[in-house]
């Protein structure tokens, strides 16, 4: 059976029992009153009734499964096809209490032949007729309730596996969303350190191989990080130090370079490349508009339960305060998906001419999972 369908079964089962359980009660109980009054058998044995139940149950299921599938759109057309259900198995209620009863007098009749003990006689007490709609307006009535049950239940479940669609298909774009945002290294960047590289060919062949070297070993940290939600604060802090040593050998006459040593950072998961906007945004427009040395210093402080990553550089005191360019939108864009607003990013001249681009976000510690220290936010 389709595992769609087995909670649904389990909940109409159930009802059922619960049905059969309670009429076969009240009818001993009113039987038993009118017993105490000298009133004949009015009622059927419970064992008919639990007969008829029984023949029902099939019926029960069918109908309440053909219902689901049927559904009731357009209404004008599944309406009547809906009630022509209800009333049919409504209208089989009193035929097989008959059946159940006259199975169950059959039994007792052998019984009474083998032991020579007088039967009990029962006399219909009121028309068939009437018998049979009151019967088939109580089923009718239960029936009503027990689809009620099982649609509430299958509407309840559809929403569900909407919602647990809908989650899966958001973490999958909201995925893929950080996933091209951990990607983007401007190409522009590669491109100048390409023609840096083949200018050193001729003039110094070993320190273009060298730089050959150290390219491809951050093209390899770039897709490696790539691939994961988080890295060590210490991964990140190397990769940063490949990438503005390479910057630093292109530009040898004006950029200083700061990296704090890896024993000294903090142990702790941060974004995977979440320094890597920072960082080529210091060296594009710390370089830019102007001649003179360029300082750029990476910082990363933990302050309680609170990491600041901190990324500064010189730039012109005449320089106008520049827009917000694509890589910070992403850095800021990137904090707000993994952490809402228990992160915050600001990028501004400070007094000085210093540009600084910090981030703080909540210490995830590195013996614990950062995914689930740090779930995406909604």
């Amino acid at each position: 059976m389709n595992a769609r369908f087995r909670p649904l079964l389990l909940i109409v089962t159930v009802f059922w029992i619960y049905v059969a359980l309670s009429d076969v009660l009240y009818a001993n109980q009113m039987q038993s009153s009118l017993t105490a009054m000298h009133v004949g058998h009015l009622f059927a044995p419970w064992q008919a009734r639990l007969l008829q139940h029984l023949l029902l149950y099939p019926v029960l299921l069918s109908c309440v499964w053909t219902s689901l599938r049927m559904g009731w759109q357009p209404i004008w057309r599944r309406l009547p096809l809906q009630m022509l259900l209800a009333v049919g198995f409504a209208a089989l209620a009193e035929p097989t209490l008959w059946l159940g009863d006259s199975v169950l007098v059959g039994v007792r009749e052998v019984i009474r032949q083998i032991t020579h003990t007088p039967g009990r006689v029962h006399l219909p007490v009121a028309p068939l007729t009437q018998i049979w709609i009151a019967s088939a307006t109580s089923f009718l009535l239960t029936y009503g309730f027990g689809l009620a049950l099982a649609t509430g239940f299958d509407v309840y479940r559809r929403l569900r596996d909407t919602q647990i669609r809908s989650a899966a298909l958001e973490r999958a774009l909201t995925a893929a969303h950080l996933a091209a945002l951990r990607m983007q290294l401007s190409p522009h960047s590669l491109f100048n350190l390409l023609n840096t590289i083949h200018g050193q060919i001729d003039g110094d062949p070993a320190d273009a191989r060298s730089m050959i070297v150290q390219l491809a070993d951050l093209l390899r940290r770039l897709l490696h990080a790539g691939e994961r939600e988080f890295t060590r604060l210490n991964d990140e802090l190397q990769f940063a130090r490949l990438y503005l040593t390479l910057q630093q050998r292109r530009f040898a006459d004006r950029l200083t370079v700061h990296v704090p040593a890896p024993e000294r950072a903090p142990s702790a998961w941060v974004p995977s490349l979440i320094l890597q906007p920072l960082i080529e945004n210091a060296v594009v427009h710390g370089l830019a508009g102007h001649p003179d040395p360029v300082e750029i210093r990476v910082e990363a402080l933990q302050e309680g339960q609170m990491l600041t990553l901190r990324v500064s550089n010189t730039i012109d005191r005449d320089e106008p305060n520049r827009r917000e360019g694509i890589g910070l939108k992403n850095v800021r864009e990137r904090l707000a998906i993994q952490f809402g607003d228990r992160a915050t990013f600001e990028a501004a001249p400070r007094p000085g001419g210093q540009w600084v681009a910090e981030v703080r976000l909540p210490l995830l510690a590195q013996d614990s999972d950062p995914v689930l220290a740090a779930p995406v936010a909604a």
